[in-house]
C-alpha cells in the first residue's frame, strides 16, 4: 500500500484574494491525488519543526501580513529539507513584505498591478482589471507544467514583478505603454517560474486574483500541475 503524502494549506492575509474560497478549489484535487491535508489559518504552524519535517508539499495563499522570525525559519527550512512550496498571485509573491529573506526565497515580488485609465476607475477592484496575455516560453514545451499549453488570454490583475535570475521562467506577460502611464517602454515580468532551494521546489504563477481567474481552465491545470510538480 502506497503511504500517503502530506500537504499543508496555510492561508490567510488579505481577504481580497479569497484566500478560504480559492484553497478551498484544490483541495479535492490534492486528497485525489493521495494527500492528507491540513489546514491552517495562521502561520504559526510553520515553527512546529517535528510536524514541517514531514509535509511534502505547502500550498500558501498569504497575502501581506506578517510573519514571525521562528516561523519563516521554519518555513525555509522545511523548502531546504525537500518540502515543496506552491502557490498563486499574492498568496505568495506578495506574503509578509516586510521580511526580505521570505523574497529572496520566492525570488520574485509583486510591485504593481497597473490598471485602467484613471478616467475610468470607480474605486473598486476591477479598477485594476485588464486585458493581457501569459506568453509561454520555450522552455514551458517540454515542461511537466505547461506542456501542451499555449499562450492565453485574461481580463484580471496583471502583476509587474521584482525578480532575481535565480528562477526558471516558464512564462512571462508584458506591461505594455499607456497614455497615462509614467514609464516610457514596455515591462515583461514573469507570470510562471519555479525555483530550486536547497533539496526543495518552489512553484509561482501570478494569475489568481479571485475565483473566477482561478476557475479558468488553463490557470486551473497550470496550478494543479504546480502542486505535483513542487511536491517532495
Amino acid at each position: 500500500m502506497t503511504e500517503k503524502k502530506t500537504a499543508l494549506v496555510v492561508r490567510g492575509g488579505w481577504d481580497g484574494h479569497q484566500p478560504v474560497e480559492a484553497t478551498e478549489l484544490f483541495i479535492p484535487f490534492l486528497e485525489s491525488n493521495g494527500y492528507d491535508v491540513r489546514v491552517e489559518e495562521s502561520t504559526k504552524i510553520y515553527a512546529d519543526a517535528r510536524y514541517m519535517a514531514g509535509v511534502d508539499l505547502i500550498m500558501q495563499c498569504m497575502t501581506m501580513t506578517t510573519i514571525e522570525k521562528d516561523e519563516f525559519e521554519g518555513l525555509r527550512g522545511a523548502v531546504e529539507n525537500g518540502t515543496g512550496l506552491a502557490g498563486w498571485h499574492g498568496g505568495i509573491a506578495d506574503s509578509y513584505r516586510n521580511t526580505s529573506d521570505y523574497l529572496h526565497l520566492i525570488g520574485g515580488q509583486f510591485a504593481c498591478h497597473p490598471g485602467k485609465d484613471p478616467d475610468e476607475c470607480t474605486g473598486g477592484q476591477a479598477d485594476n482589471y485588464i486585458p493581457y496575455t501569459v506568453t509561454m516560453l520555450p522552455a514551458a514545451a517540454e515542461h511537466p507544467i505547461t506542456q501542451g499549453i499555449g499562450d492565453f488570454d485574461l481580463v484580471t490583475e496583471q502583476y509587474w514583478v521584482l525578480t532575481d535570475d535565480y528562477i526558471d521562467v516558464l512564462a512571462t506577460t508584458t506591461q505594455k505603454v499607456r497614455a497615462w502611464d509614467p514609464w516610457h517602454r514596455e515591462v515583461t515580468s514573469p507570470a510562471i517560474w519555479t525555483r530550486q532551494w536547497g533539496q526543495g521546489s518552489i512553484f509561482v504563477a501570478t494569475p489568481g486574483h479571485n475565483i473566477e481567474v482561478l476557475q479558468d481552465s488553463t490557470v486551473r491545470t497550470i496550478i494543479e500541475r504546480g502542486l505535483l510538480w513542487a511536491s517532495r
